[in-house]
């Protein structure tokens, strides 16, 4: 009876690390199972809405603009509000880059597809309450794959209508404050494997009532 005690027992106890095994092994292939491609954001950009074909490595953004329009046969300056936009230039990279003489290169599988974006502003004073110092963060939708042999660029909105609209910002309208500001975006997106990757960038964005172009 003791020796079957001892086998009972020894099968239970197996069949406990079968299944802390199995466990084990289905985190671990979760871990495992992340993308073998990484995003590098090449270059980020940005332009004022009023000036949409002038990037530049920073943004001067303008909380409102005023723009010539005819009206009864006369010139006149009507206050506008812009979006303002970016431009992002990003390339993968796997992570695993070989050994010397036998380099690793992508596949399409290792294609991403970026789905979406979140915008935060932040102050370097450490004043960053959204809608007090700085803008509300927010989040938006733009698609897009990263080829396995090549960069690619696209655009997408940094500045809201809407941000322009609300507190801090619309109180810039009527002084002569300059909100200094850094602006990070995250990028987030899946390989055609389905895993999920992510990239940030950040870019310098002044906010204020700048002079308005011709």
């Amino acid at each position: 009876m003791h020796a079957t005690h001892t086998t009972i027992a020894g099968a239970l106890a197996g069949l406990v690390l079968t299944v802390l095994g199995t466990a084990g092994c289905s985190q671990f292939l979760r871990d495992q199972g992340r993308s073998p491609a990484q995003v590098t954001i090449m270059n980020l950009e940005a332009a004022s809405g009023a000036q949409s074909s002038a990037f530049g490595g920073t943004l001067d953004s303008d909380v409102i603009t005023n723009v010539k329009r005819t009206v009864g046969g006369a010139e006149v300056r009507i206050p506008t509000v812009f979006s303002d936009v970016g431009r992002v230039t990003m390339r993968l990279f796997l992570k695993d880059q070989g050994v010397p003489g036998v380099a690793a290169s992508p596949t399409p599988v290792n294609q991403i597809t970026i789905n979406r974006y979140r915008v935060v502003y932040r102050r370097s004073d450490g004043r960053n309450t959204p809608g007090v110092d700085v803008p509300y963060p927010f989040d938006s939708a733009t698609t897009f794959t990263i080829p396995a042999d090549s960069s690619v660029t696209q655009s997408f909105e940094l500045v809201r209508h809407t941000s322009k609209e609300e507190a801090p910002l619309a109180d810039l309208r009527s002084n002569s404050v300059i909100i200094s500001t850094v602006a990070d975006i995250t990028f987030y997106g899946r390989d055609q494997a389905g895993n999920d990757v992510t990239a940030t960038g950040s870019i310098g964005v002044l906010f204020g009532n700048f002079g308005d172009p011709d």
